[in-house]
Parts: structure tokens; sequence; C-alpha cells
């Protein structure tokens, strides 16, 4: 039976098979998992939609992958939905290093997480979900980090990629090497190799973090690591501005802090909480035997 002449669920049974890789798709160009779904249930209902159109000269996953891409940029084009509502915080923050790019940007769980790249992907898995490389897609041109991810994570063709952007190979090969040059730039500045004594280092980490033991945070960072705290856009960079940050906050009277270990964009975290109040999500970027970033979830319950 032709595809076209199916109901719609069977075509829902079909498509489902593919939804969880679209999502992973939607949110590496994307940044954010709330995004992510919706670009997903818009791809499958445009899908089902045009299903009378669809002439089978591709398969049907290289279809809803062309259908997805560009409901994506769609939204990148919408420059509306892009920033959240920046939060006040309840004290005086320092002057920040520079305000973060982007505030959008949500943790990706690693139970959702486990989509394989193409055999002939140049990232590997846990390279293709980490923070570094999903805030490094999203400072590049929407068109780039479509290419980029398409080719060099998903392998599909040139000339696929060029007929689902409606451009030519010749294009998609100029735009991925831009790509694969402001990526590599963009992703200088974070480490993302976990070291063999990744859970030690984590549970020093939160210890003295709870503690409120501010010495003992600083010696587990690198010199030149980062503090974000998104949708906040104040970052700040080094242990002399984070100590300053840092000191601030902690001589905020709160209910007793709690950090429950997990993990989040294949990177170690912590779900956070005020006494049983949600306070969000710390994921933190090692570097060898040392902290290379904080990126603190303000809005993850």
């Amino acid at each position: 039976m032709s595809i076209r002449a199916t109901d719609e669920r069977s075509f829902r049974e079909l498509a489902e098979t593919y939804r969880h890789e679209l999502h992973l798709h939607c949110y590496r160009i994307l940044g954010s998992l709330t995004d992510a779904e919706d670009a997903v249930q818009e791809t499958l209902l445009a899908a089902w939609r045009g299903l009378d159109g669809f002439e089978g000269r591709s398969s049907l996953r290289t279809w809803l992958y062309r259908i997805a891409t560009n409901r994506c940029l769609n939204a990148l084009r919408d420059a509306g939905r892009r920033r959240p509502p920046e939060p006040v915080p309840p004290f005086d923050p320092p002057e920040p290093s520079r305000r973060g790019e982007v505030t959008w940007l949500q943790p990706y769980p690693d139970e959702l997480a486990d989509s394989e790249p193409g055999p002939e992907a140049r990232y590997s898995t846990k390279e293709a979900i980490e923070l570094a490389f999903i805030t490094g897609l999203q400072l590049l041109p929407p068109r780039q980090a479509a290419v980029l991810v398409l080719r060099d994570v998903l392998c599909f063709p040139a000339g696929e990629v060029a007929s689902m952007l409606g451009t030519t190979e010749t294009a998609v090969k100029g735009i991925l090497q831009r790509a694969r040059a402001s990526l590599d730039k963009h992703r200088d500045r974070a480490g993302h190799r976990p070291s063999p004594g990744e859970r030690e280092l984590t549970r020093r980490f939160a210890d003295a973090f709870t503690a409120g033991d501010l010495d003992g945070v600083l010696g587990l960072l690198t010199d030149d690591a980062w503090l974000a705290m998104p949708p906040a856009p104040h970052e700040y960079h080094g242990r002399e501005a984070i100590a300053g940050f840092l000191r601030v906050t902690m001589a905020v009277p709160v209910e007793r802090f709690t950090m429950t270990p997990t993990r989040a964009n294949n990177q170690p975290a912590f779900r956070c909480r005020h006494g049983e109040t949600p306070a969000g999500l710390m994921v933190l970027t090692l570097d060898g035997d040392r902290i290379r970033a904080i990126t603190r979830f303000l809005d993850q319950k």
C-alpha cells in the first residue's frame, strides 16, 4: 500500500518511529527543549496534511527532516520567540564579564539523548549533544547551523541537504565550510572531555557549594572557567569574576540548599532545591580534573 493511501492512524504509527530523532534534531538547531517539541508537532501535522504531495522521490525519513529543518529555520526567523524574559535577581549582581547571547538555551535530559549520529559523522554522539556544541550552533547563522547538523551529525548527502533547503550542492559545501570554521571558534572556550574522576570531582563540588564554601568551589575551577545562568544574560569569566558573583549570592539567606545528581547534555548535572522549592538545574563542563564551566538553568524544575 502506498504511503499516500494510508489512513491517519497508520501514518501516525509510521511517523512516530522518527519522533525522537526529529526532536533531537530540532533541539540542536533551536537550543530549546520547548521549541523543539513545538517544531516536531508542527512537522508531523504538516507532513500529514501534505501527504498527498509526497511523491516518494526520497525516503519518508528524509522528507520529515526536510519539513522539520524548515520549520526550525522559520522559528529562528521569528525574533520574538528567541529571548525569554530576563529574570530579576533578589540581589544586586556584580558587573558580568559579558552578556550572553543564547539566553533561550535549555538542557537536554540524558535519558532522551540516545540517538546515534550517522556512521560518517564528524562529531561523536557525546559531542553532538554537549552544551558547547549546542551553544555554538546557536551562534551560527540559521542555515549554517542546519547544514552542519544535517551533514556532519546526520550525514545526509550534500544533494539531499541542497534539496531540503532549496539550494545547490555547491552552496551547501560553501555553507558547511564556513559553519565548521565558525563553530570551531565558538567551541574553543569550552572543554568537553570528562575525566575518569568525574564522580569524585562533582561530589566535591556539590559538597563545597551546598556548604557555602566559596574557596572550595573556586579551587575546583580552571583559571578560565565560565559561569552562565540562562535565561539571565549575565556571564562571568575566570575565578575572580565567578568569586565576586558567588560571594554575593551565597550571602543571600535561603532555605537549605540541596543538589541531587543527574545528567543533561551528556554532562554531569544537579537538580537544585531551596528546601522543597525547585531552584533550577546546574550543568558542569569538565576539563581534566577541573571544572571549566558552570551553567545554571534558572527556570528548570
